[in-house]
């Protein structure tokens, strides 16, 4: 199937918005109105840029307010569709879409609407042109696929078809098996658009919230095995009105756009893989195992800290590179290594962010098949000149700058820490941190969808519903996505100003990612006194919150005194708890995070995410509270 995407879908004038869909890999575009008439171009020169990018227009939209008009309004609707079509001829677009219509005048009635398209269809017939009949949600007679397609199966003119829009239809709740007993031929164009769950007006919430497949909660992926049951194998297009993607990158978008497009077809090939032939054949989402490893890049001498800090937490450094001046540090199944290589990736990372994580690896099963299905939605494949002996992994570029490299058993590369590795012989005592829980990404708020959609694509990960962060400078977007074993956690920060907590950590690392790490431990209590011991600095939570934990939820006060001594943070729904405390932010704002969970919790301490962004807030202005 040929992929489109609607000019309205992205910022930018016209010649910049034929640069970004080119670019992103799609065949043609919806060309909006409004981008042709704004645009200084005559329409054959339009249409000429248009092929010069490789590009062919395979709709023009939209025509509002054709069908069921009193006379003269009829007459004149017609006038200006025979306008419509000399524009098109001119343009070098063959199809234009009707839109079911709004005007107050129009009169309802399915065969008045068939008669009207069927005597235009001819009109486009004698110029080589077709049209198409969608139902708007909110249209005055017209609001549902199945009457529109009633109207085109009555008119019964080869020079019309019907358009199905994905949410139009999924927005009012409408069956998306409905259109498997349409005829594929009689489709002449689909529309594709997910949207958040809200309660809101279906008009408003179409024109300031679409999103990409895959962005958001309509059942797109149903919409689209009905589609494809219906034997259509025409285009797939985008149609997105957000407020946020036309004010964004072009270029962005429209790869968010391309790739959501390729996930829908691979999503509906694997649910019904024998109506589905033609489609993309990629490897399945990738189930992650777990993070094998987090790489920082630093200097010698910033360093020291980040190494103090992990020796306190019980990590011992446990080998050193072969070739390169780099150490890997471990505690449990978790690896942290150190660079501070003067030259490579690892190195210009540092020069642009500062100390911070450059690099994340990701357990999977098989790491060639990863790097395919990332490639092919749109990833940036990762690589740079491989010192003697070392291994080739497969790796892409992530958030922020960062890397991602995929760990596998099956082609040898977790031997990666005997073969590139030396053993130190070191040892350190074990304060019980068993393995990374979940690391915690922090972006501007408008890449959160984007980065969503990247990791839910190409790995088997799940959304769990977003959430506002309260700062006291402001709000923190937070979308949490986790394999489904739980194994494999990433929560993604959207920044909405550089005042928040999330968006002065962007400011100050210059864009990196990851702004926290949070380990595992099978014993909090344990693992708090152990480090404590060793003059771990942990962030003090004020005694404000313990008064209120304990008539919230009625703890006891030796259970009270507990969490107090340790400045643990707690959390329980039902039966399960949550334990987490915090250290204290190292130089550029990274800070580490321990936690425990029990009894299945599956959260990450959403009610206590305001005292702890206030206390690190408070710690780093100077302003850190004594103990009563």
């Amino acid at each position: 199937m040929k992929t489109s995407i609607a000019t309205v879908s992205i910022a930018g004038n016209l010649a910049e918005k034929l640069a970004a869909i080119a670019a992103a890999g799609f065949d043609g575009l919806e060309m909006f109105e409004q981008d042709f008439l704004q645009d200084a171009a005559s329409p054959h020169e339009i249409g000429a840029m248009v092929r010069d990018h490789g590009l062919e227009i395979m709709l023009y939209q939209p025509f509002r307010d054709f069908e069921g008009l009193p006379e003269p309004l009829r007459a004149r609707a017609f006038d200006r569709a025979r306008h419509k079509f000399d524009l098109m001829a001119e343009l070098g677009a063959e199809l234009m879409l009707i839109c079911s219509s709004l005007h107050p005048q129009a009169m309802g009635g399915i065969d008045r609407a068939a008669d009207d398209l069927a005597e235009l269809a001819g009109i486009a017939a004698e110029r080589g042109l077709r049209i198409g009949y969608e139902a708007l949600a909110w249209g005055r007679h017209v609001n549902d696929h199945r009457d529109a397609w009633e109207i085109v199966r009555r008119a019964d003119h080869p020079a019309l078809g019907l358009v199905l829009d994905s949410f139009h239809s999924l927005g009012r709740g409408i069956d998306p098996d409905t259109i498997r007993r349409i005829p594929g031929d009689r489709i002449f164009f689909v529309q594709l658009a997910d949207a958040p769950q809200i309660n809101m007006d279906l008009l408003y919430l179409s024109r300031h919230y679409r999103n990409m497949p895959g962005e958001g909660d309509l059942p797109v992926t149903d919409f689209m095995r009905a589609v494809a049951a219906s034997g259509y194998d025409g285009p797939l297009s985008l149609e997105i009105f957000n407020d946020q993607f036309r004010g964004g990158n072009p270029a962005a978008i429209a790869r968010d756009g391309h790739r959501s497009l390729i996930w829908l077809m691979d999503q509906a090939r694997r649910a019904e893989p024998a109506l589905t032939a033609g489609l993309p054949d990629l490897p399945a989402n990738i189930r992650v195992a777990g993070i094998e490893f987090i790489e920082f890049a630093s200097s010698p001498s910033e360093a020291r800290e980040l190494e103090t800090a992990l020796t306190q937490m019980g990590f011992h450094r446990e080998g050193e590179h072969r070739n390169k001046r780099v150490a890997v540090w471990r505690q449990g199944d978790i690896r942290i290594i150190v660079n501070v290589e003067e030259t490579g990736f690892a190195h210009s990372f540092f020069l642009n962010h500062g100390t911070g994580v450059c690099d994340v690896g990701l357990r999977v099963a098989d790491a060639q098949a990863t790097a395919q299905r990332a490639r092919a939605l749109d990833a940036t494949l990762f690589s740079q000149p491989l010192g003697p002996g070392e291994l080739e992994i497969p790796a892409i570029r992530g958030v922020g700058g960062s890397i991602l490299h995929f760990i596998d058993a099956k082609s040898g590369l977790n031997d990666v820490w005997d073969v590139e590795f030396g053993p130190t012989g070191e040892q350190a005592p074990d304060f019980g941190l068993m393995r990374v829980d979940h690391l915690a990404e922090t972006m501007n708020y408008d890449e959160m969808l984007s980065w969503t959609l990247f990791y839910t694509s190409i790995f088997e990960m799940e959304r769990r519903p977003m959430l506002d962060v309260a700062d006291p400078d402001g709000l923190t977007r937070s979308q949490a996505i986790a394999s489904p074993d739980r194994g494999t956690r990433i929560t993604l920060n959207g920044a909405q100003s550089h005042r928040t907590l999330a968006g002065g950590f962007l400011t100050d690392s210059m864009g990196s990612a990851v702004q926290h790490i949070a380990l595992a431990s099978k014993d909090i209590f344990n693992s708090a006194e152990n480090m404590a011991g060793t003059g771990f600095q942990m962030l003090p939570i004020p005694e404000n919150y313990y008064d209120d934990l304990q008539a919230r939820y009625g703890l006891d006060d030796r259970e009270i005194a507990r969490l107090r001594r340790w400045n643990i943070l707690y959390e329980a729904e039902g039966e399960t708890e949550f334990f987490q405390f915090y250290g204290k932010p190292l130089q550029g704002g990274l800070f580490f995070e321990i936690v425990e969970r029990r009894g299945g919790y599956d959260g990450y301490g959403a009610v206590n995410a305001p005292f702890r962004i206030a206390a690190l807030k408070r710690l780093m202005r100077g302003k850190d509270m004594p103990r009563k």
